[in-house]
């Protein structure tokens, strides 16, 4: 089977998330919930990672992950079997300790990092480990670093601080961040609302015109067989958006022109020829967003443009 693909650039954020093999409990126990930090915050130092919060599940972990160098992949490769040949030395066991490769969401700017620290040190919450009261009470996760220590170089709580309510990096500003998210983790309703939920899923975390511009910055090596299937939809239709965009602006024409009457209107036409072309979008998809009607007319209207060309 194909290996997964990586978009990685200097700078990048990522969140990252990986569980046990079969779903095995991997911090079942306070040294190898210890082991795992002790790796975590090696492979960081060795490969110069920023590291912005992190919860330990007991099956699985979520890590906020900023990259100077574009270099997650061998770091990963280098935590995740480290940390399983000392989890088997420790236990006399042999085999895989983790569910295959990590999954990787790249994160656009500090804002959306935002969202994923306060994700990361609600799950405690949203798994029901603790009461949302006891939040700052789990013991595995970066909050609890912070007010209780030890903490190591790698953990950079300053950007996401500031962002936040430009707490500073000390005792007030953490207890500051402290109060809002007890507050936050009381209040379920707010976690939709402030875009907590879902941040698990797909391939990218940020606006809407970022994840388009950098599917097409990096179409050509990420639109690929590699990636998973839900990853490889979402990315190819993140590039049909961008050509679509670039296609309207290149006629003068806005997503409203597309909803007047006719529906069959040449322009519209020539545009879903060249978008298919240029990226290769499924028929169904181009129908439905161009307003063409269904998938059979817009193949008929192609059809006829391809013979009168010929």
């Amino acid at each position: 089977m194909a290996r997964r693909l990586r978009i990685e650039y200097p700078g990048a954020l990522h969140h990252v998330i990986n569980r046990g093999n079969y779903r095995r409990d991997l911090f079942d126990s306070v040294g190898a919930a210890e082991a795992f930090l002790v790796t975590l915050f090696q492979a960081a130092d060795k490969f110069g990672w920023r590291v912005h919060a992190y919860v330990l599940m007991p099956n699985h972990f979520h890590l906020a992950v900023e990259t100077p160098e574009p270099n997650l992949g061998e770091g990963m490769h280098w935590l995740q079997s480290s940390m399983a040949t000392r989890f088997n030395r420790s236990r006399g066991e042999r085999g895989h300790l983790f569910q295959g490769r990590y999954q990787a969401l790249l994160i656009e700017n500090v804002a959306a990092l935002t969202r994923v620290v306060n994700y990361i040190h609600l799950n405690p919450v949203r798994a029901k480990i603790v009461p949302p009261e006891q939040v700052a009470g789990f013991r595995w996760s970066s909050l609890a670093a912070l007010l209780k220590g030890p903490r190591p170089k790698s953990l950079t709580v300053q950007d996401w601080l500031r962002a936040l309510g430009d707490w500073p990096d000390d005792a007030l500003g953490h207890r500051a961040y402290t109060a809002y998210l007890k507050a936050l983790a009381q209040d379920e309703a707010a976690w939709q609302r402030e875009g907590l939920v879902g941040l698990a899923q797909g391939w990218a975390i940020g606006t809407l015109a970022w994840r388009r511009a950098l599917a097409k910055e990096h179409a050509a090596r990420a639109l690929t067989a590699g990636l998973p299937r839900a990853e490889r939809i979402e990315l190819r239709q993140a590039s049909w958006d961008a050509s679509l965009s670039a296609n309207l602006a290149k006629r003068g024409k806005t997503a409203s022109d597309l909803t007047t009457k006719p529906k069959k209107q040449s322009w519209k036409i020539e545009m879903a020829g060249e978008i298919r072309q240029q990226t290769g979008a499924a028929i169904a998809w181009l129908a439905e967003h161009l307003q063409l009607g269904t998938a059979n007319s817009l193949r008929g209207y192609l059809h006829q443009v391809k013979r009168a060309n010929n």
